[in-house]
């Protein structure tokens, strides 16, 4: 959606919903693949199942913060999320195979499993503005809107800071729609109302395909390294960078952009 579209339905969304106490923040993710970019070349071609694997952090963490190293599934469009949660150096050894996390057996399996398969690496960072908000009445409604979308091809580091060029060339916002039933009358009117329209959109597909892809198979050079630059601080760092890496959530999700 345009930031005109957003800034019309905001105030009848604030009526029928409260934001999250988090307000705005800056979501950061590394999304790990195969050296031939197996994993986000198979989405694209909108199987019945597919997964990714990412690390996650809420603004940019230091070594005492918290991360997330995360597998997302999607079914029949109904998406899984499971996820372990540890400092950068805890998650680092967890996913080398040298200790475990205080987390559920069963997920801590299912990442090992899948580290173990695809041996995937870092291969972009995506980062962007999040604002959330949460249904009075549909206790399962939850709308996000995700604007500055923006990548790196190096620099994996979760701690090496959030820049990056941007992924959409106009200033367009990402509203994620997740709900486990069907969607209220009042935001299906409202949308209708707007001209907002279901469409798919993948952050680190749409990356893949407008830059990442081009580069690689034409031999170019991929041009958001520029925006990188490692800080002083952390030269002789090698936290969740180079490495292979390898609670559960269920809901149906529309994206409208």
């Amino acid at each position: 959606m345009t930031p005109g579209q957003y800034e019309e339905i905001l105030p009848a969304l604030q009526m029928r919903m409260d934001e999250e106490v988090y307000g705005v923040h800056t979501v950061c993710s590394i999304y790990y693949d195969t050296h031939t970019y197996d994993l986000i070349r198979a989405s694209i071609d909108a199987p019945v199942y597919k997964e990714k694997f990412r690390l996650r952090s809420y603004g940019v963490p230091g070594r005492e913060d918290y991360i997330y190293a995360e597998i997302k599934k999607k079914c029949n469009g109904i998406v899984y999320k499971r996820r372990v949660e540890g400092h950068p150096d805890e998650v680092q050894e967890f996913l080398d195979g040298k200790r475990l996390l205080p987390h559920d057996e069963q997920i801590q399996a299912e990442i090992q499993w899948f580290l173990q398969s695809y041996r995937p690496v870092p291969k972009v960072f995506i980062g962007y503005e999040r604002r959330a908000f949460l249904g009075r009445q549909e206790a399962d409604l939850r709308v996000t809107f995700d604007w500055n979308i923006r990548w790196r091809s190096n620099g994996l580091n979760l701690m090496y800071g959030d820049e990056g060029a941007p992924v959409l060339p106009d200033e367009r916002i990402v509203m994620e729609i997740k709900i486990a039933h069907a969607m209220p009358l009042w935001l299906s009117e409202l949308l209708s109302e707007h001209r907002i329209y279901p469409n798919s959109f993948s952050k680190y597909g749409t990356c893949y395909q407008r830059y990442i892809a081009p580069a690689v198979f034409t031999g170019g050079k991929i041009y958001a390294e520029q925006y990188y630059d490692e800080p002083d601080h952390l030269a002789a760092a090698s936290y969740l960078s180079g490495n292979r890496y390898g609670s559960g959530r269920s809901d149906r999700a529309g994206v409208l952009v």
